[in-house]
């Protein structure tokens, strides 16, 4: 069985190469679009073509990050490419099977096998911590060992599908992929993601970037269009759980949103 996970990247030179090892390791193809990065990530990504790496494209930016078109654009791909399921990832994600001893794509077979066609996640977030704040180097899955678990709603990770005829990522801001006859496996596989490795690279990450103004207005990346960086504060690791391995992850008592987004208003006066 071949999967693809669909890659779109902006200035992830930090996390690109782990991201595509992780994902070729685990059985997975990938194909990248990257959306006009300034950095290395194309080099690094590139080094990867013929080894695991199926294409990579250059997607249009024009200084405004635009999520829905890159979306569009997964969607596309998802029926175009030869492939029996795809996965819609991001360079700081790292999912993984439902149990140790098996790959990521074994893992798909069981589900497909078992008359399933849609697979969700789990998500762990890790970040930095008031003890241990920098991150930023490419040790971090090592060092950066504080999580939480986020559960936002019911099916807010579902990117693994089996291949049809139409897809539809961007109605969702690509938290789910909706199809005809959608059957989703009943226990989601889990999935690590590093949302930011130290506060300066929240800001570079978050702040900096240019959001464009009529995705904000229909309700995509409020919270991160929001985001100050005087706002931006570390947890301590009391608050957190300490990452032991993948079969230890606690979901126990999620989340509903990210700390880094929730700050309350600092006052300009």
């Amino acid at each position: 069985m071949r999967v693809i996970a669909l890659l779109a990247t902006y200035n992830e030179e930090r996390f690109v190469a782990s991201c595509l090892e992780h994902l070729i390791q685990s059985g997975v193809e990938v194909f990248l679009i990257d959306n006009e990065s300034s950095d290395g990530t194309v080099e690094i990504a590139r080094s990867y073509l013929g080894n695991g790496l199926v294409g990579l494209e250059i997607f249009p930016r024009g200084g405004v990050y635009r999520w829905r078109p890159l979306l569009r654009r997964k969607s596309e791909l998802a029926v175009t490419l030869d492939a029996d399921w795809f996965l819609h990832v991001d360079a700081d994600d790292v999912r993984l099977p439902p149990s140790t001893g098996t790959t990521l794509a074994e893992a798909l077979l069981d589900v497909d096998s078992q008359g399933y066609n849609a697979v969700n996640f789990q998500e762990f977030t890790f970040v930095p911590t008031q003890e241990s704040p920098d991150h930023d180097h490419p040790e971090f899955e090592r060092t950066m060992r504080w999580y939480y678990p986020l559960l936002p709603g019911e099916l807010h990770q579902l990117k693994a599908w089996k291949r049809s005829d139409s897809i539809e990522l961007a109605a969702t801001g690509g938290h789910a992929a909706h199809f005809a006859g959608r059957r989703v496996y009943p226990k989601p596989f889990p999935m690590r993601h590093y949302l930011f490795l130290s506060v300066p690279h929240a800001v570079r990450k978050f702040v900096e970037r240019r959001y464009d103004a009529d995705e904000v207005a229909a309700g995509l990346h409020v919270a991160r269009a929001a985001l100050r960086a005087e706002e931006i504060s570390l947890q301590s690791e009391s608050e957190l759980r300490e990452y032991v391995s993948d079969g230890d992850l606690d979901a126990s008592s999620p989340r509903t949103n990210h700390p880094l987004f929730s700050a309350p208003a600092v006052s300009s006066g």
